[in-house]
Protein backbone atom coordinates (compact mmCIF):
# COMPACT_ATOMS: atom_id res chain seq x y z
CA UNK A 1 0.00 0.00 0.00
CA UNK A 2 1.49 3.21 -1.20
CA UNK A 3 0.31 6.24 1.12
CA UNK A 4 2.32 9.51 0.68
CA UNK A 5 0.79 10.93 3.76
CA UNK A 6 -1.24 10.88 6.49
CA UNK A 7 -4.41 12.49 4.91
CA UNK A 8 -4.86 9.63 3.17
CA UNK A 9 -6.40 8.02 6.19
CA UNK A 10 -9.08 10.70 6.90
CA UNK A 11 -8.16 11.48 10.25
CA UNK A 12 -9.51 14.02 12.65
CA UNK A 13 -7.29 17.33 11.87
CA UNK A 14 -6.53 17.77 15.50
CA UNK A 15 -4.58 14.52 15.11
CA UNK A 16 -3.17 15.76 11.69
CA UNK A 17 -2.38 19.12 13.41
CA UNK A 18 -0.02 17.32 15.98
CA UNK A 19 1.27 14.73 13.33
CA UNK A 20 2.64 17.82 11.42
CA UNK A 21 4.04 19.79 14.48
CA UNK A 22 5.78 16.45 15.21
CA UNK A 23 7.83 16.80 12.04
CA UNK A 24 6.09 13.43 10.34
CA UNK A 25 6.28 13.80 6.64
CA UNK A 26 4.90 10.03 5.37
CA UNK A 27 3.83 7.50 6.53
CA UNK A 28 6.41 4.31 7.52
CA UNK A 29 5.92 1.08 6.15
CA UNK A 30 4.17 -0.20 9.52
CA UNK A 31 1.97 3.03 9.55
CA UNK A 32 0.76 2.38 6.00
CA UNK A 33 -0.01 -1.32 6.55
CA UNK A 34 -1.56 -1.16 10.50
CA UNK A 35 -3.32 2.56 10.63
CA UNK A 36 -5.99 1.56 8.08
CA UNK A 37 -6.76 -1.43 9.32
CA UNK A 38 -7.03 -0.13 13.17
CA UNK A 39 -9.25 2.44 12.10
CA UNK A 40 -11.59 -0.64 10.49
CA UNK A 41 -10.89 -2.66 13.99
CA UNK A 42 -9.22 -5.68 12.58
CA UNK A 43 -7.40 -7.27 14.94
CA UNK A 44 -3.91 -7.34 13.79
CA UNK A 45 -0.67 -9.79 14.49
CA UNK A 46 2.02 -7.17 13.19
CA UNK A 47 6.28 -8.46 13.10
CA UNK A 48 7.99 -5.51 12.97
CA UNK A 49 11.69 -4.29 14.52
CA UNK A 50 12.00 -1.84 17.07
CA UNK A 51 12.64 1.92 15.21
CA UNK A 52 10.06 0.99 12.30
CA UNK A 53 7.41 3.37 14.03
CA UNK A 54 5.41 1.32 14.90
CA UNK A 55 4.14 3.55 18.58
CA UNK A 56 2.06 5.96 15.98
CA UNK A 57 1.12 2.85 14.13
CA UNK A 58 -1.10 2.15 16.71
CA UNK A 59 -1.23 5.58 18.78
CA UNK A 60 -2.46 7.09 15.55
CA UNK A 61 -5.59 5.13 14.76
CA UNK A 62 -6.50 4.78 18.39
CA UNK A 63 -6.93 8.80 19.41
CA UNK A 64 -8.13 9.06 16.33
CA UNK A 65 -12.01 6.40 17.36
CA UNK A 66 -11.54 7.14 21.03
CA UNK A 67 -14.44 9.08 22.88
CA UNK A 68 -13.28 11.94 24.61
CA UNK A 69 -16.32 12.65 26.57
CA UNK A 70 -16.44 8.64 27.86
CA UNK A 71 -14.94 8.55 31.43
CA UNK A 72 -13.35 4.77 31.60
CA UNK A 73 -10.24 3.33 29.67
CA UNK A 74 -10.87 2.29 26.44
CA UNK A 75 -7.13 1.11 25.50
CA UNK A 76 -4.69 -0.51 27.53
CA UNK A 77 -1.16 -0.98 26.09
CA UNK A 78 1.25 -3.55 27.80
CA UNK A 79 4.66 -3.52 27.54
CA UNK A 80 7.72 -5.37 28.78
CA UNK A 81 9.57 -2.64 30.45
CA UNK A 82 8.92 1.16 32.61
CA UNK A 83 11.25 2.73 29.60
CA UNK A 84 8.99 1.67 27.04
CA UNK A 85 5.74 2.55 29.07
CA UNK A 86 6.84 5.73 29.61
CA UNK A 87 7.92 6.36 25.94
CA UNK A 88 4.84 5.00 24.98
CA UNK A 89 2.88 7.45 27.02
CA UNK A 90 4.74 10.06 26.12
CA UNK A 91 4.36 9.46 22.10
CA UNK A 92 0.38 9.06 22.47
CA UNK A 93 -0.19 12.45 24.45
CA UNK A 94 1.37 14.20 21.80
CA UNK A 95 -0.44 12.34 19.19
CA UNK A 96 -3.91 13.09 21.24
CA UNK A 97 -2.73 16.81 22.75
CA UNK A 98 -5.36 18.93 20.45
CA UNK A 99 -8.30 16.27 20.80
CA UNK A 100 -7.88 16.66 24.78
CA UNK A 101 -6.48 12.90 24.95
CA UNK A 102 -4.68 12.21 27.87
CA UNK A 103 -2.34 8.71 28.56
CA UNK A 104 -1.10 7.31 31.93
CA UNK A 105 1.24 4.90 32.36
CA UNK A 106 1.68 2.68 35.20
CA UNK A 107 4.61 0.64 36.56
CA UNK A 108 6.75 -0.66 38.98
CA UNK A 109 9.21 1.16 41.53
CA UNK A 110 6.76 3.96 41.39
CA UNK A 111 3.78 5.24 44.15
CA UNK A 112 1.30 3.56 43.65
CA UNK A 113 -0.85 6.30 45.05
CA UNK A 114 0.01 8.79 42.33
CA UNK A 115 -0.85 5.82 39.93
CA UNK A 116 -4.13 5.22 41.31
CA UNK A 117 -4.89 8.98 41.29
CA UNK A 118 -4.24 9.86 37.62
CA UNK A 119 -6.70 6.56 36.84
CA UNK A 120 -9.59 8.45 38.82
CA UNK A 121 -9.51 11.06 36.11
CA UNK A 122 -10.73 10.72 32.34
CA UNK A 123 -8.21 8.65 31.53
CA UNK A 124 -8.91 6.67 27.92
CA UNK A 125 -5.73 5.27 27.40
CA UNK A 126 -3.41 3.38 29.77
CA UNK A 127 -0.01 1.86 29.09
CA UNK A 128 1.73 -0.30 31.67
CA UNK A 129 4.16 -3.06 32.45
CA UNK A 130 1.59 -6.70 33.30
CA UNK A 131 2.30 -6.91 37.29
CA UNK A 132 1.36 -3.13 37.77
CA UNK A 133 -1.61 -3.58 35.60
CA UNK A 134 -2.61 -6.64 37.44
CA UNK A 135 -1.99 -4.98 40.64
CA UNK A 136 -4.52 -1.75 39.59
CA UNK A 137 -6.97 -4.56 38.59
CA UNK A 138 -6.90 -5.90 41.86
CA UNK A 139 -7.25 -3.00 43.45
CA UNK A 140 -9.82 -1.52 42.01
CA UNK A 141 -7.91 0.97 40.01
CA UNK A 142 -8.32 0.42 36.77
CA UNK A 143 -11.85 -0.68 34.60
CA UNK A 144 -11.80 -2.64 31.88
CA UNK A 145 -15.29 -2.40 31.38
CA UNK A 146 -15.21 -0.10 28.11
CA UNK A 147 -11.55 -1.37 26.75
CA UNK A 148 -11.76 -1.35 23.01
CA UNK A 149 -8.40 -1.84 22.04
CA UNK A 150 -5.77 -4.14 23.95
CA UNK A 151 -1.83 -3.78 22.23
CA UNK A 152 0.61 -6.18 23.27
CA UNK A 153 4.13 -4.51 22.58
CA UNK A 154 7.13 -6.20 22.06
CA UNK A 155 5.37 -9.60 22.92
CA UNK A 156 8.84 -11.79 22.22
CA UNK A 157 10.29 -9.42 25.28
CA UNK A 158 7.39 -10.13 27.42
CA UNK A 159 8.19 -14.03 26.96
CA UNK A 160 11.63 -13.66 27.74
CA UNK A 161 11.39 -11.79 30.39
CA UNK A 162 8.53 -14.41 32.23
CA UNK A 163 5.67 -11.97 31.72
CA UNK A 164 3.38 -14.33 29.70
CA UNK A 165 1.31 -15.95 31.95
CA UNK A 166 0.61 -12.38 33.56
CA UNK A 167 -0.34 -10.64 30.07
CA UNK A 168 -2.63 -13.74 30.08
CA UNK A 169 -4.50 -13.11 33.45
CA UNK A 170 -5.07 -9.27 32.01
CA UNK A 171 -6.23 -10.53 29.05
CA UNK A 172 -8.99 -12.89 30.53
CA UNK A 173 -10.59 -10.14 32.23
CA UNK A 174 -11.03 -8.20 29.13
CA UNK A 175 -13.82 -7.35 27.18
CA UNK A 176 -14.44 -10.44 24.76
CA UNK A 177 -16.03 -7.82 21.88
CA UNK A 178 -12.24 -5.73 21.06
CA UNK A 179 -9.91 -5.14 18.82
CA UNK A 180 -6.83 -7.01 19.75
CA UNK A 181 -3.40 -5.63 18.37
CA UNK A 182 0.05 -7.82 19.02
CA UNK A 183 3.20 -6.21 17.83
CA UNK A 184 6.67 -8.57 17.97
CA UNK A 185 10.28 -8.00 16.39
CA UNK A 186 10.48 -12.24 16.16
CA UNK A 187 7.40 -14.63 16.09
CA UNK A 188 7.21 -17.95 18.08
CA UNK A 189 5.32 -20.84 18.38
CA UNK A 190 4.22 -19.42 22.01
CA UNK A 191 3.37 -16.25 20.00
CA UNK A 192 0.95 -17.78 17.71
CA UNK A 193 -0.43 -20.10 20.43
CA UNK A 194 -1.05 -16.67 22.52
CA UNK A 195 -2.78 -15.43 19.12
CA UNK A 196 -5.05 -18.25 18.51
CA UNK A 197 -6.42 -18.12 21.77
CA UNK A 198 -6.99 -14.80 22.17
CA UNK A 199 -7.65 -12.81 19.00
CA UNK A 200 -10.54 -12.88 16.31
CA UNK A 201 -9.18 -13.74 12.85
CA UNK A 202 -6.46 -11.70 13.27
CA UNK A 203 -4.61 -10.22 10.24
CA UNK A 204 -0.55 -10.76 9.34
CA UNK A 205 1.44 -7.93 9.10
CA UNK A 206 5.32 -8.61 8.81
CA UNK A 207 7.51 -5.83 8.06
CA UNK A 208 10.57 -6.72 6.78
CA UNK A 209 13.59 -6.36 8.73
CA UNK A 210 15.75 -3.26 9.46
CA UNK A 211 19.19 -5.00 8.97
CA UNK A 212 19.43 -4.16 5.94
CA UNK A 213 19.33 -0.67 6.95
CA UNK A 214 21.70 -1.54 9.74
CA UNK A 215 24.15 -1.57 7.33
CA UNK A 216 23.86 1.57 6.88
CA UNK A 217 25.45 1.98 9.92
CA UNK A 218 29.06 2.17 10.59
CA UNK A 219 30.24 -0.78 12.17
CA UNK A 220 33.21 -1.78 13.44
CA UNK A 221 34.92 -3.78 16.55
CA UNK A 222 38.21 -3.80 18.42
CA UNK A 223 40.18 -6.69 19.49
CA UNK A 224 41.08 -6.29 22.88
CA UNK A 225 41.53 -7.69 26.22
CA UNK A 226 39.30 -7.29 28.82
CA UNK A 227 41.77 -5.55 31.25
CA UNK A 228 42.73 -2.91 28.32
CA UNK A 229 38.77 -2.35 27.79
CA UNK A 230 38.65 1.41 29.42
CA UNK A 231 41.87 2.46 28.24
CA UNK A 232 40.81 1.93 24.39
CA UNK A 233 37.64 3.31 25.34
CA UNK A 234 39.08 6.57 26.26
CA UNK A 235 41.42 5.98 22.99
CA UNK A 236 38.24 5.48 20.60
CA UNK A 237 36.31 8.66 22.67
CA UNK A 238 39.52 11.08 21.77
CA UNK A 239 40.07 9.99 18.71
CA UNK A 240 35.88 9.58 17.42
CA UNK A 241 34.51 12.49 19.19
CA UNK A 242 31.42 11.50 19.74
CA UNK A 243 28.38 13.78 20.47
CA UNK A 244 25.61 12.09 22.16
CA UNK A 245 26.21 8.09 22.72
CA UNK A 246 25.09 5.09 24.35
CA UNK A 247 27.41 3.01 25.69
CA UNK A 248 26.31 -0.89 26.43
CA UNK A 249 27.31 -2.81 28.92
CA UNK A 250 25.84 -6.93 29.89
CA UNK A 251 25.43 -6.76 33.44
CA UNK A 252 24.64 -3.83 36.65
CA UNK A 253 28.01 -4.64 38.11
CA UNK A 254 29.89 -3.19 34.92
CA UNK A 255 27.98 -0.71 34.39
CA UNK A 256 28.07 0.94 37.76
CA UNK A 257 31.79 -0.09 37.67
CA UNK A 258 32.00 1.65 33.92
CA UNK A 259 30.48 4.75 35.66
CA UNK A 260 32.74 5.20 38.14
CA UNK A 261 35.50 5.26 35.91
CA UNK A 262 34.00 7.68 33.11
CA UNK A 263 33.11 9.69 36.02
CA UNK A 264 36.72 9.78 37.67
CA UNK A 265 37.84 10.86 33.59
CA UNK A 266 35.65 13.67 33.71
CA UNK A 267 33.18 12.54 31.14
CA UNK A 268 29.17 13.56 31.58
CA UNK A 269 27.13 10.21 32.31
CA UNK A 270 24.54 9.10 34.32
CA UNK A 271 23.98 4.80 34.15
CA UNK A 272 19.99 3.03 33.46
CA UNK A 273 19.93 -0.42 34.78
CA UNK A 274 17.22 -2.44 36.64
CA UNK A 275 18.64 -1.95 39.98
CA UNK A 276 18.62 1.90 39.23
CA UNK A 277 15.84 4.12 41.59
CA UNK A 278 12.87 4.59 38.77
CA UNK A 279 12.89 8.17 39.50
CA UNK A 280 16.73 7.97 38.56
CA UNK A 281 16.15 6.21 35.52
CA UNK A 282 13.43 8.73 33.92
CA UNK A 283 16.02 11.53 34.90
CA UNK A 284 18.96 9.83 33.53
CA UNK A 285 16.58 9.48 30.27
CA UNK A 286 15.41 13.06 30.54
CA UNK A 287 18.97 14.55 30.69
CA UNK A 288 20.24 12.31 27.76
CA UNK A 289 17.27 13.52 25.25
CA UNK A 290 18.25 16.85 26.23
CA UNK A 291 22.16 16.61 25.53
CA UNK A 292 22.87 17.77 29.46
CA UNK A 293 24.83 14.11 29.69
CA UNK A 294 26.95 13.02 26.43
CA UNK A 295 27.23 9.43 27.77
CA UNK A 296 24.33 6.76 28.65
CA UNK A 297 25.97 3.43 30.32
CA UNK A 298 23.30 1.12 30.01
CA UNK A 299 22.32 -2.51 30.25
CA UNK A 300 19.79 -4.31 27.43
CA UNK A 301 16.95 -2.48 29.42
CA UNK A 302 17.50 0.94 27.20
CA UNK A 303 17.59 -1.12 24.19
CA UNK A 304 14.06 -1.18 24.11
CA UNK A 305 11.87 2.02 24.79
CA UNK A 306 14.50 4.57 24.00
CA UNK A 307 13.67 6.98 21.24
CA UNK A 308 16.17 9.53 21.31
CA UNK A 309 17.07 11.59 18.31
CA UNK A 310 20.51 12.02 17.12
CA UNK A 311 22.50 9.42 18.85
CA UNK A 312 25.93 9.82 16.88
CA UNK A 313 27.28 6.44 18.28
CA UNK A 314 26.44 3.55 20.04
CA UNK A 315 29.39 1.62 21.91
CA UNK A 316 29.42 -2.32 23.21
CA UNK A 317 31.72 -2.28 25.83
CA UNK A 318 30.85 -5.92 26.38
CA UNK A 319 29.82 -7.49 23.45
CA UNK A 320 25.79 -8.93 23.24
CA UNK A 321 25.36 -12.43 23.59
CA UNK A 322 22.23 -12.65 22.30
CA UNK A 323 22.54 -11.47 18.09
CA UNK A 324 18.92 -9.83 18.37
CA UNK A 325 20.08 -7.62 21.49
CA UNK A 326 23.10 -6.39 18.79
CA UNK A 327 20.27 -5.13 16.12
CA UNK A 328 18.67 -3.72 19.18
CA UNK A 329 21.50 -1.87 20.56
CA UNK A 330 23.07 -0.17 17.17
CA UNK A 331 19.41 0.21 16.24
CA UNK A 332 19.48 3.51 18.75
CA UNK A 333 21.58 5.39 16.17
CA UNK A 334 21.38 6.22 12.76
CA UNK A 335 17.94 6.70 12.71
CA UNK A 336 15.28 9.12 10.38
CA UNK A 337 18.08 8.90 7.76
CA UNK A 338 20.99 9.98 9.74
CA UNK A 339 24.31 8.11 10.02
CA UNK A 340 25.40 6.40 12.73
CA UNK A 341 27.94 4.54 14.10
CA UNK A 342 28.18 1.36 15.83
CA UNK A 343 31.66 0.41 18.03
CA UNK A 344 32.11 -3.27 19.70
CA UNK A 345 34.72 -3.91 22.35
CA UNK A 346 35.39 -7.64 21.89
CA UNK A 347 37.90 -10.19 23.67
CA UNK A 348 39.52 -13.25 21.92
CA UNK A 349 37.49 -15.60 23.64
CA UNK A 350 34.22 -14.20 22.08
CA UNK A 351 34.84 -14.79 18.93
CA UNK A 352 31.58 -16.95 18.58
CA UNK A 353 29.26 -14.10 19.37
CA UNK A 354 30.49 -11.79 17.15
CA UNK A 355 30.34 -14.82 14.09
CA UNK A 356 26.71 -15.49 15.13
CA UNK A 357 25.92 -11.74 14.62
CA UNK A 358 27.50 -11.65 11.32
CA UNK A 359 25.15 -14.73 9.96
CA UNK A 360 22.19 -13.18 11.16
CA UNK A 361 23.09 -9.66 9.60
CA UNK A 362 24.53 -11.27 6.97
CA UNK A 363 27.49 -8.96 6.81
CA UNK A 364 31.33 -8.66 8.04
CA UNK A 365 31.38 -6.68 10.58
CA UNK A 366 35.00 -4.72 9.86
CA UNK A 367 38.03 -5.23 12.44
CA UNK A 368 39.61 -1.40 12.89
CA UNK A 369 42.68 -0.92 14.10
CA UNK A 370 43.47 1.35 17.07
CA UNK A 371 43.89 4.90 17.54
CA UNK A 372 47.67 6.10 16.90
CA UNK A 373 48.68 8.46 19.76
CA UNK A 374 48.86 11.60 17.37
CA UNK A 375 44.80 10.91 16.61
CA UNK A 376 44.56 10.05 20.00
CA UNK A 377 46.42 13.85 21.54
CA UNK A 378 44.65 15.78 18.97
CA UNK A 379 41.18 14.33 19.39
CA UNK A 380 42.25 15.00 23.46
CA UNK A 381 42.29 18.74 22.71
CA UNK A 382 38.75 19.14 20.50
CA UNK A 383 37.17 16.43 22.92
CA UNK A 384 38.25 18.59 25.86
CA UNK A 385 38.00 21.99 24.31
CA UNK A 386 34.24 20.95 23.89
CA UNK A 387 33.72 19.58 27.29
CA UNK A 388 34.73 22.79 28.45
CA UNK A 389 31.45 24.43 26.54
CA UNK A 390 27.94 24.06 28.20
CA UNK A 391 26.08 21.95 25.65
CA UNK A 392 23.65 22.92 23.54
CA UNK A 393 20.17 21.57 24.93
CA UNK A 394 18.10 19.76 22.30
CA UNK A 395 14.52 20.80 21.64
CA UNK A 396 12.39 17.36 21.77
CA UNK A 397 9.79 16.00 19.51
CA UNK A 398 6.85 17.84 21.76
CA UNK A 399 8.53 21.01 21.84
CA UNK A 400 6.26 22.08 19.03
CA UNK A 401 2.89 21.29 20.04
CA UNK A 402 3.68 23.04 23.28
CA UNK A 403 4.44 26.10 21.71
CA UNK A 404 0.94 26.01 20.84
CA UNK A 405 -0.41 25.34 24.59
CA UNK A 406 0.26 27.34 27.82
CA UNK A 407 -0.46 25.74 30.85
CA UNK A 408 -1.83 27.54 33.74
CA UNK A 409 -2.03 26.59 37.51
CA UNK A 410 -5.16 27.38 39.20
CA UNK A 411 -4.47 27.19 43.38
CA UNK A 412 -7.82 25.02 43.78
CA UNK A 413 -8.07 21.21 43.38
CA UNK A 414 -10.33 18.29 44.90
CA UNK A 415 -10.04 19.44 48.78
CA UNK A 416 -12.00 22.62 47.68
CA UNK A 417 -14.61 19.92 45.47
CA UNK A 418 -13.63 21.79 41.87
CA UNK A 419 -14.67 19.18 39.07
CA UNK A 420 -13.33 19.63 35.51
CA UNK A 421 -17.18 21.33 34.49
CA UNK A 422 -16.37 24.08 37.40
CA UNK A 423 -12.80 24.74 35.74
CA UNK A 424 -14.37 24.71 31.97
CA UNK A 425 -17.74 27.27 33.26
CA UNK A 426 -15.22 29.57 34.71
CA UNK A 427 -12.90 29.92 31.86
CA UNK A 428 -15.78 30.11 29.42
CA UNK A 429 -17.27 32.61 31.37
CA UNK A 430 -13.87 34.79 30.35
CA UNK A 431 -14.78 37.25 27.23
CA UNK A 432 -13.37 35.48 24.05
CA UNK A 433 -12.80 31.98 25.17
CA UNK A 434 -14.81 28.92 24.76
CA UNK A 435 -14.61 25.35 25.20
CA UNK A 436 -12.28 24.92 22.03
CA UNK A 437 -9.79 26.33 23.38
CA UNK A 438 -9.78 24.05 26.88
CA UNK A 439 -7.60 20.98 26.29
CA UNK A 440 -6.15 18.30 29.03
CA UNK A 441 -7.47 19.34 32.32
CA UNK A 442 -5.77 17.88 35.60
CA UNK A 443 -6.81 18.00 39.21
CA UNK A 444 -4.81 17.43 42.17
CA UNK A 445 -5.45 17.40 45.69
CA UNK A 446 -4.90 21.47 46.11
CA UNK A 447 -4.19 22.88 42.75
CA UNK A 448 -5.23 22.02 39.14
CA UNK A 449 -3.34 22.41 35.38
CA UNK A 450 -5.55 23.18 32.37
CA UNK A 451 -3.88 23.51 29.25
CA UNK A 452 -5.02 26.66 27.24
CA UNK A 453 -4.78 26.62 23.45
CA UNK A 454 -4.79 29.40 20.64
CA UNK A 455 -3.02 31.76 22.81
CA UNK A 456 -6.02 32.43 24.84
CA UNK A 457 -3.83 32.43 28.05
CA UNK A 458 -3.31 35.63 28.98
CA UNK A 459 -7.20 36.41 28.92
CA UNK A 460 -7.14 34.33 31.82
CA UNK A 461 -4.07 35.24 33.14
CA UNK A 462 -4.66 38.57 33.72
CA UNK A 463 -7.28 38.24 36.15
CA UNK A 464 -4.25 37.23 38.82
CA UNK A 465 -5.65 36.92 42.06
CA UNK A 466 -9.25 37.06 40.94
CA UNK A 467 -9.53 34.65 38.95
CA UNK A 468 -13.48 33.22 39.97
CA UNK A 469 -14.84 29.54 40.56
CA UNK A 470 -17.76 28.43 41.46
CA UNK A 471 -17.59 32.32 42.99
CA UNK A 472 -14.98 32.22 44.63
CA UNK A 473 -11.52 34.17 43.73
CA UNK A 474 -8.55 31.61 43.59
CA UNK A 475 -5.35 32.50 42.31
CA UNK A 476 -4.23 31.66 38.46
CA UNK A 477 -0.24 32.01 36.88
CA UNK A 478 1.17 30.35 34.44
CA UNK A 479 2.78 27.07 35.56
CA UNK A 480 6.25 26.70 35.16
CA UNK A 481 7.78 22.34 34.33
Amino acid sequence: MDILNFNEFDLDEKILDAIEKLGYKRPTEVQSLVIPSVLKDKDLIVKSQTGSGKTASFGIPICEKIEVEEREPQALVITPTRELAVQIKEDISIIGKFKKIRCAAIFGKQPIKMQERELKQRVPIVVGTPGRVLDHIARGNLHLEKIKYLVIDEADEMFNMGFIDQVESIVKELPTNRVTLLFSATMNEKIHKLCDKYMNNPMNISIKSNINSLKKIQQFYYEVREENKFNLLNNIIYSQNPDSTIIFCNTRDKVSELLKNMKSEGYSCRALHGGVEQKERLSAINMFKKGEIQFLIATDVAARGIDVENITHVINYDIPMEREAYVHRIGRTGRAGNKGIAITLKCPYENKFLKSIEEYLEYDIQKAEEPTPKEIEEGKKIFKNKISVKPKLKEDKASKINEEITKIHIKAGKKKKIRPGDIVGAITGIEGINSEDIGIIDIQDNFSYVDIFNKKAKLILRNGDNFKIKGKSVKVQKAFN
